[in-house]
């Protein structure tokens, strides 16, 4: 009889966060469960992109064990900054890992362990788990944590100073990277990234996109998209690495008359955003949706927006990019000249993008959109077209599985 695989997962996000990292962390862990993998699964207490422990979590003890299906989830109770700073982030970093430490001891098997990244210190909790067990250890990055904290200025000493906090974090970082059987990461320009923070084996494992639950075929207009002006929509974190800034340039040029804009997400930047849209009309601001309604939200847009800050570059590859390809609809972005984001939308067609910081170039684009109907829709079919050949969920998860299989 062949012995079943015993696999601890030690990320921040999953289940029931449904969106960003804990969603894919959830669905991963998920398809492992149904190839016959026992999943013990180390994580907080579910609080994004709220940055705020979930109502129904609020009352429960510091430590909880749970079960999702055969998985069993062992939370710690984590310290959550109502305005997450540089430094109330260290703590919560701190909070986290000091509390999924002593879950650890709680596992009694385990043939590999999965660390996903962020946090940088899940992958010490993997390593003692590797240590503990003799067990394989692959690591999983979603996000280059310490430099997008660097590029995207939540410190005061930039990247490129190469200050002494910066050269501790990059050689903690490749210390630990290092020690693992196999490392992957969500886009190519962080792959060439991640080779220069690791001597273990690379591996290019993108995220996915479900396209059998974001199809346009069986999409009901959304209730938070219902003007009969051409409707833009964002929808996704409200944090750091956006350009709002850009972004209030951008609803102060627009037509109102013709053009509606949405928003629908939370995160670190929610309230100082919501202030600055509060004299605006033509502008909404949504909580997130479930998950089930994801579908009809990004497909009952007319066209969708991202606003990337540029100097960030390859810390990390948004997913929120899947779903809006997927939902067929064209997409307005900008961004880093060479990032993953753009060699997607270059590839694809299925939109525009632009390296400027130039309201009026978008503005344009836009206008263009929305004065010949027909382009769009083109844009928008080459899109969905992009993702689902590229990043469908099934394609994604059996390559992994096999890679998996050769540890």
């Amino acid at each position: 009889m062949k012995k079943r695989t015993h696999i601890t997962f030690i990320g921040l996000n999953f289940f029931p966060e449904n969106t960003a990292i804990g969603l894919y962390s959830t669905q991963l862990a998920q398809y492992l469960e149904a190839h016959d993998m026992q999943l013990d699964v180390i994580t907080a207490f579910p609080y994004y992109p709220q940055w705020k422990i979930a109502d129904e979590y609020q009352n429960k003890k510091s430590y909880l064990k749970e079960e999702l299906g055969s998985i069993n989830v062992y939370r710690y109770k984590q310290y959550v900054p109502k305005n997450p700073t540089f430094l109330k982030r260290i703590i919560h970093i701190l909070s986290f890992t000091w509390g999924s430490f002593w879950n650890l001891w709680k596992i009694k098997k385990c043939d590999i362990v999965i660390s996903v990244v962020p946090f940088t210190s899940a992958t010490l909790l993997g390593y003692i788990q590797q240590r503990r067990f003799k067990a394989k250890s692959w690591i999983h990055i979603q996000d280059f944590e310490f430099d997008a904290a660097f590029q995207s200025g939540l410190t005061k000493s930039g990247e490129q100073k190469g200050g002494i906090i910066y050269r501790i974090l990059m050689w903690i970082e490749k210390s630990l990277f290092s020690k693992a059987d196999s490392v992957s990461t969500i886009s190519h320009t962080m792959i060439k990234k991640l080779e220069k923070k690791t001597t273990a084996p690379t591996y290019f494992l993108p995220n996915w996109i479900d396209e059998k639950q974001i199809d346009p075929a069986f999409a009901k207009a959304h209730s938070y998209l219902s003007s009969s002006k051409f409707k833009i929509l964002y929808s996704g974190n409200i944090g750091d690495k956006q350009d709002w800034e850009f972004f209030i340039k951008f609803a102060q040029a627009i037509d109102r008359e013709r053009f509606e804009i949405i928003i629908v997400g939370d995160g670190a930047k929610r309230v100082w955003l919501e202030k600055e849209i509060a004299s605006y009309a033509g502008i909404t601001l949504h909580p997130p949706v479930a998950y089930e309604e994801l579908s009809d939200l990004l497909c009952t847009a007319d066209a969708h927006i991202l606003f990337q800050k540029p100097e960030v570059l390859d810390t990390v590859m948004p997913s929120k990019i899947l779903g809006m390809m997927a939902s067929a609809k064209p997409s307005i972005i900008t961004g880093h000249a060479h990032s993953e984001v753009a060699t997607a939308m270059s590839q694809s067609q299925g939109g525009f993008y632009s390296s400027e910081k130039e309201v009026d170039t978008v503005i344009r684009q836009l206008n263009t959109l929305i004065n010949d109907p027909e382009l769009a829709k083109e844009m928008g079919v080459k899109a969905r077209h992009y993702v689902v050949s590229n990043f469908a969920k099934n394609q994604i998860l059996d390559a992994f599985l096999e890679q998996l299989s050769q540890l």
